[in-house]
């Protein structure tokens, strides 16, 4: 069978790898795209983990269960009474499967639109050719590619806890706690990252009490101190059982659901029994069935892909973006990196800034940050100012009925050049936007603080609070 000749072949279509495709076919390269990713009916699913099994339908559920919420304890307030409240779980998920398919088909047009030729199949190194590399496809049909360059893109898969597979009924990863058919009446989550707290704040919210083992002795260490400090607070008022420095012990599933056996903080011999376990201690490089050792690509101790600041990897031609390499695993760092990598083969010069990456854990409350947290700051020895402003002060918030949380700005006590933005509250995920574009062109506080706000808005806390920087809050 003849080999298909491409200026770039892609190997993964989820955001790195749909993303670098596109922008190198606008960039004039003839591109091909690789993707095994399959639907219920065994079609193409392109889009990755963070599509099917991740960021999109876990949106969606958050979205159905914080109706749902709503209509039990918020509607009230407004003056809305409702006599029946209930929950078809099923319809949920349906709902769910339709906005994870509208984003595959979306995807699929992309390609088609931008001239990118895809290949339904998992695409696999086979050896090092003149003017490039060939790549197996294999699907329902085989294919062979040979591309001049080639970006691996091949995401990540969660990791499982030692002596307990997955088995997507009784202990679940983030693909198994998007299916369960029906509201637990008992949840266990081990990790409370970002899955995790996602996951258990959905089937919480539709009636399962929900239990959190984590194993460090912080609540989301990653995160400001002061803003985790909140998150947690409102966490357990709402329901969520934290239990933090817990020591993971023996695991048990059958048929009536799972036990799992711990030591908590204090050294406590613990049981805690459950009808669904959601196991999510974080993720890892996907690189297995690549054969990258066919062409020698190098690997590091944990599987990712070794590359350079610019996402080159130790074979000239080939580049890897998104969670298979170093960085934060979050799907717009691996969009940045995938439109990076199609520019720098052009010739351009593509750039990612790893300090304006914002993260966002999609709760109720949001948590919204960009750059360093006050810990950071203050182990790296910098002179920082700080100011804060609470939603409860805020108009817009109020009208919501949902004034939890702050703005948290950290500033450079000389400069006062913005260090870092923390958001615990509505909407954060939207509101981060204005600092990252902050941070990227080196504002100061006082740049934010001068800009005039629409009123009411929520954005109004962020600019309260870089006015609390300088201590001059105006509402507050």
């Amino acid at each position: 069978m003849a080999s298909k000749n491409f200026d770039v072949v892609v190997i993964g279509g989820g955001p790195g790898g749909y993303i670098a495709a596109i922008r190198a076919a606008q960039l004039g390269f003839n591109t091909a795209c690789v993707d095994e990713w399959k639907n219920a009916a065994g079609g193409p699913a392109p889009g990755g983990t963070c599509t099917n099994v991740g960021c999109i339908p876990s949106k969606a559920l958050l979205q159905s269960s914080e109706h749902f919420e709503h209509a039990g304890h918020a509607f009230a307030d407004h003056g809305i009474g409702l006599k029946e409240l209930s929950i078809d779980v099923k319809k949920m998920l349906a709902r769910k499967d339709t906005v994870v398919k509208q984003n595959n088909d979306g995807i699929l047009y992309l390609f088609k639109k931008n001239k990118v030729s895809f290949f339904h199949g998992r695409g696999s190194f086979v050896k090092a050719v003149d003017g490039g590399y060939e790549v197996a496809v294999a699907g329902v049909a085989t294919e062979t590619l040979v591309g001049r360059q080639v970006i691996v893109a091949t995401g990540s898969i969660a990791r499982p806890l030692s002596g307990a597979p997955f088995d997507e009924d009784k202990i679940l990863s983030n693909d198994g706690a998007l299916r369960i058919g029906a509201v637990p009446r008992k949840l266990g989550l081990i990790g409370s990252g970002v899955i995790g707290l996602e996951m258990g704040s959905v089937w919480r919210r539709l009636g399962a009490e929900v239990t959190v083992l984590e194993a460090l002795p912080t609540f989301l260490g990653a995160v400001d101190e002061q803003i985790a400090k909140e998150a947690h607070k409102a966490f357990v008022k709402q329901g969520l059982k934290i239990e933090l420095g817990v020591k993971v012990g023996e695991i048990k599933a059958d048929k009536k659901g799972v036990t799992v056996a711990y030591a908590d903080a204090k050294g406590g011999a613990q049981s805690l029994a459950v009808d669904k376990l959601i196991v999510s201690i974080g993720r890892v490089p996907n690189t297995t069935g690549l054969n990258a050792e066919a062409v020698g690509l190098k690997l590091d101790e944990r599987g990712a892909i070794v590359v350079d600041g610019e996402c080159r990897t130790s074979l000239p031609g080939v580049w890897a973006v998104g969670d298979v390499v170093r960085g934060p695993m979050l799907a717009h760092k691996a969009e940045e990196e995938g439109v990076a990598v199609a520019e720098r083969i052009a010739g351009q010069h593509g750039h990612v800034n790893f300090n304006t990456i914002p993260w966002v854990i999609y709760t109720s409350p949001e948590i919204a940050w960009v750059g360093e947290t006050e810990q950071q700051l203050k182990a790296r020895g910098a002179a920082y100012k700080a100011g804060t402003f609470p939603f409860m002060a805020n108009g817009r918030a109020r009208a919501l009925g949902d004034t939890t949380g702050m703005v948290k700005f950290l500033a450079d006590a000389k400069t006062d050049e913005i260090l870092g933005v923390h958001i615990v509250g509505p909407m954060a995920s939207e509101l981060i936007a204005e600092a990252v574009v902050a941070m990227e062109f080196k504002a100061s506080a006082e740049d934010i603080a001068r800009i005039c706000h629409a009123h009411p808005s929520l954005s109004e806390a962020t600019k309260e609070a870089a006015l609390a920087v300088d201590k001059r809050t105006l509402n507050f």
